[in-house]
């Protein structure tokens, strides 16, 4: 199994100084997507927000964050969530952890076809936690 659990945080327009922030205490590498690469919004004030960001460290840890856009709400306190990834050869793994989760709880975003290509899901548990489940080359 290649599948792997991370902690996902928002922001509000903060992101990528946030991440900067995190590399510079954990070190590793840093990768950065952001709305306009991958057109999803069209508001011209949102192309630079981070879409999503990836720190790696050469230890293992992986922490992720994105901006959250104006048309979504903020409330700090409760800006994470847990990311749940891995490839297709984990997909019916994931889909079974994706069934489980969303079970009884309220899908945010159906796991479906992704911008970036992946399967890509978004649901609060029925305890309030918010998942995010991303399975990698995924053909649906």
């Amino acid at each position: 199994m290649t599948s792997r659990l991370n902690p996902y945080l928002s922001f509000r327009d903060t992101a990528k100084e946030a991440m900067e922030f995190y590399q510079s205490v954990f070190g590793g590498t840093l990768t950065r997507s952001t709305f306009a690469e991958f057109q999803v919004s069209q508001d011209p004030a949102e192309q630079d927000k981070t879409m999503h960001a990836m720190l790696e460290t050469d230890g293992g840890l992986v922490l992720m964050g994105a901006d959250t856009p104006n048309s979504m709400e903020y409330t700090p306190g409760t800006n994470y969530a847990v990311s749940l990834s891995g490839d297709s050869a984990d997909e019916t793994e994931l889909r079974r952890f994706w069934d489980g989760l969303s079970a009884g709880g309220t899908v945010t975003m159906p796991l479906n076809k992704a911008p970036w290509g992946d399967s890509f899901g978004m649901c609060l548990d029925r305890f309030g936690v918010s998942w995010m489940v991303n399975i990698a080359g995924s053909p649906t």
